[in-house]
């Protein structure tokens, strides 16, 4: 316990450093009963770049059945022939845990992400860390962090893909990262399977939480040749949540939980 003592000490004085990604964000466990618009916002009407094949649409982002619904579906928007969804919170978190469980669908060409960003639209550099799911490979999950726009030292990337437990369209999996001032560390299905702690790939501004499902024809080398998709697809999410850093265990199925039991 007096190692659990100095290293919550240590923890505050780092935060206390660092300033204000800690102060922002409070905790919530979201299990989409209802799509709060007072939390979430729907990416609507325009896309991230030629690179994307779909334009994002708000009619691609719903709630049912307890679930949140990111979809790509085969209808035309603006200049694109696919719809695709994406929500980010209206807040941004700063440091603590972040939470889903969700199950993708497959195919070449799609990207399921789970992440945190914050960048140039809120006046603030490029930070972000993310588990992309490559839904041509759907056995793993890419793992990484960018700072000020740059990932890893900028020439060498901070990427890592991971082996997932089983497939990650086959049935629901939890991802979680716990962000630290000196340290990120990634789980899956409650154990830890990544840590950061080179300093240039840990972000310090607090980042938005998003959800998206997206394609692309160009991006071949990374995402695989798109396979057209036919009728609609979505990426399901049970739930998500985020704990401060610091803040005690929240719900049960929480890596909080599992953390401060390992600490006892």
């Amino acid at each position: 316990m007096i190692a659990r003592s100095l290293i919550i000490t240590l923890s505050t004085l780092a935060l206390a450093q660092t300033g204000s990604a800690f102060a922002q964000g409070t905790a919530f466990h979201d299990d989409f009963d209802t799509l709060d618009t007072a939390r979430w916002y729907a990416s609507d009407g325009w896309s991230n770049g030629a690179h994307q094949n779909c334009t994002w649409s708000s009619d691609q982002a719903r709630v049912a059945d307890g679930q949140l619904h990111i979809g790509f579906a085969p209808l035309p928007k603006g200049d694109r022939q696919y719809r695709c969804g994406e929500i980010q919170t209206r807040t941004a978190f700063g440091f603590g845990t972040f939470e889903a469980r969700m199950k993708t669908p497959s195919g070449s060409g799609l990207n399921a992400a789970f992440f945190s960003y914050i960048g140039a639209e809120q006046s603030k550099p490029h930070d972000e860390i993310d588990y992309e799911v490559l839904l041509r490979n759907t056995a793993q999950v890419d793992t990484t962090t960018f700072v000020n726009g740059k990932s890893g030292d900028g020439k060498v990337g901070s990427g890592q893909s991971l082996v997932l437990p089983g497939p990650s369209d086959g049935d629901f999996i939890t991802y979680a990262f716990t962000w630290e001032p000196d340290r990120i560390r990634f789980y899956i299905d409650g154990k830890l399977v990544r840590t950061m702690e080179d300093p240039k790939t840990i972000p310090s501004n607090p980042q938005r939480i998003f959800f998206s499902l997206w394609g692309s024809d160009t991006l071949t080398d990374w995402m695989g040749k798109f396979t057209p998709v036919t009728a609609p697809i979505a990426l399901d999410v049970d739930w998500v949540a985020f704990t401060p850093l610091g803040d005690a265990c929240a719900f049960e199925q929480s890596i909080v939980c599992q953390d401060q039991e390992d600490d006892e």
